[in-house]
């Protein structure tokens, strides 16, 4: 397959002046021959958005930076997603639609610029006339592969592939400074046969969220048969989060070999009444985690997001079941170790009218902070900061838990609050500060006092 080198097309090496136009002929120019790979050089190379077609590999090589431009007038809108709603977006720094046969790959960087997009989302949103870039992102695209490379500063997402095909993520490296705000590393929404491997992640959001839209969007396509493997995530609000955008449905994950560290979150799962859509049958292996709040979190009452404040969202009083339920089913989580927890060593918290149910726990083993932090394990009304918790089960079904040990908690080490077959065996903890019970399992039925006390 031909190379097509930018600088052969007028790139401006090392220079302020843009070679956006000189990129758009190489890439023409290789759609035109039937494909081929598009060569960036050693050197740095200032560009707006980069449109790629079909059967055309972006290669950026060893020394070579392609810096973008913080002029939002190079990034044209297009029809995209933004937080699981389809809508017209600033064009990502890298962008294909309904492609085939597309990469990026090589040594290089790809540099997102993003700290004026930061800082207008912080102070000036208003001057936001659509949602910031994502760094490379491709929609309804089949067979895409992104490795090898170095991202860093996004505008906001790094890598978002929505209602793509057979994808291909690996040996990845993602930098975003902790305090960039939505700068997620890897996100596919609504995406099926995904792999994604040999990444690691530093980033001021989630490190890998997988979606599948809001109750907002016409669509509803699931994200499923992910793999994620050999990952290292730093820092960030979540290790691996599923939703809280899900109506599409997220299921077959699996989660395995990976290490979490200052994730905030290590396992995440999220949504709310409205949202509709399922999430089932994933599986969570082999992982260390170090330094979090609170490792495993199913939560049923997100209230972060348009409409989250509503009643409806928060009250604790069952609801009729309709397509507008969300529901969490067949989760396993086996063979992980988190130390220096601080809130809690799970939260598991279901709708009062669907219960998050046939969930397992096996061979865990959770040591709590010497000296925790307190903080809330789950963005939900009615719950306090805590720290040095056990497990908190509310409205949970069929859950079991065989060899778990929790070390260093203070009150019981399973709080199950409207439990239904919770089965605990071969568990036990360890050095904990007094004589503590196991299991402690009550039912509680809301009050209109208590509800009126968790409106926000």
């Amino acid at each position: 397959m031909h190379m097509y080198n930018i600088e052969d097309f007028g790139a401006h090496k090392n220079s302020p002046q843009l070679s956006t136009a000189a990129i758009a002929s190489a890439i023409q120019a290789a759609s035109e021959a039937g494909g081929g790979t598009v060569y960036i050089p050693s050197g740095t190379f200032h560009t707006g958005a980069i449109f790629l077609k079909s059967n055309i590999e972006l290669h950026i090589s060893s020394g070579a930076v392609l810096f973008f431009s913080t002029d939002p007038n190079e990034y044209p809108p297009v029809e995209s997603r933004w937080e699981g709603v389809k809508q017209e977006v600033h064009a990502p720094c890298i962008f294909g639609s309904n492609l085939e046969n597309v990469s990026v790959t090589g040594n290089g960087t790809v540099d997102g610029n993003g700290g004026l997009w930061w800082d207008k989302k912080r102070n000036r949103p208003e001057e936001l006339q659509y949602p910031r870039p994502t760094l490379i992102s491709f929609y309804k695209c089949e067979r895409v592969t992104i490795k090898d490379l170095k991202l860093t500063n996004s505008p906001s997402w790094t890598v978002n592939p929505i209602a793509c095909t057979n994808v291909n993520i690996d040996n990845l490296s993602i930098y975003n400074p902790a305090d960039s705000p939505n700068t997620d590393g890897i996100d596919p929404e609504s995406c099926n046969n995904v792999r994604i491997s040999n990444c690691y992640i530093d980033v001021g959001d989630d490190c890998i969220a997988i979606k599948a839209g809001t109750e907002d969007t016409k669509e509803r396509i699931p994200c499923e048969n992910i793999t994620i493997t050999n990952c290292t995530m730093i820092h960030g609000h979540g290790g691996v989060v599923l939703g809280s955008e899900m109506s599409g449905d997220i299921r077959n994950v699996v989660i395995s070999n990976c290490v979490f560290k200052q994730t905030d979150r290590g396992i995440r799962l999220k949504s709310r009444r409205g949202r509709g859509g399922i999430v089932e049958d994933i599986r969570i292996s082999n992982i260390v985690m170090d330094d979090v709040i609170c490792p495993f979190i199913l939560n049923l009452y997100y209230f972060c997001g348009p409409r989250g404040k509503e009643k409806y969202v928060w009250d604790k009083h069952p609801y009729p079941v309709t397509e507008e339920t969300p529901n969490f089913r067949r989760i396993h989580f086996a063979n992980i170790t988190a130390r220096n927890v601080h809130a809690a060593a799970g939260f598991l918290y279901g709708l009062a009218e669907q219960y998050i149910s046939e969930i397992s726990f096996t061979n865990i083993d959770i040591s709590m902070a010497e000296n925790a932090i307190p903080g809330r394990p789950a963005m939900m009304s009615g719950i306090q900061d805590m720290n040095n918790r056990g497990f908190y089960l509310g409205n949970v079904r069929d859950v079991q838990f065989r060899y778990v040990t929790i070390e260093n908690h203070e009150g019981p080490a399973f709080y199950i609050e409207n439990g239904e077959d919770i089965d605990v065996a071969d568990c036990r903890s360890r050095n904990t500060r007094k004589s503590e019970v196991l299991v402690e399992q009550v039912t509680v039925v809301p009050s209109e006092e208590d509800l009126s006390e968790q409106g926000v």
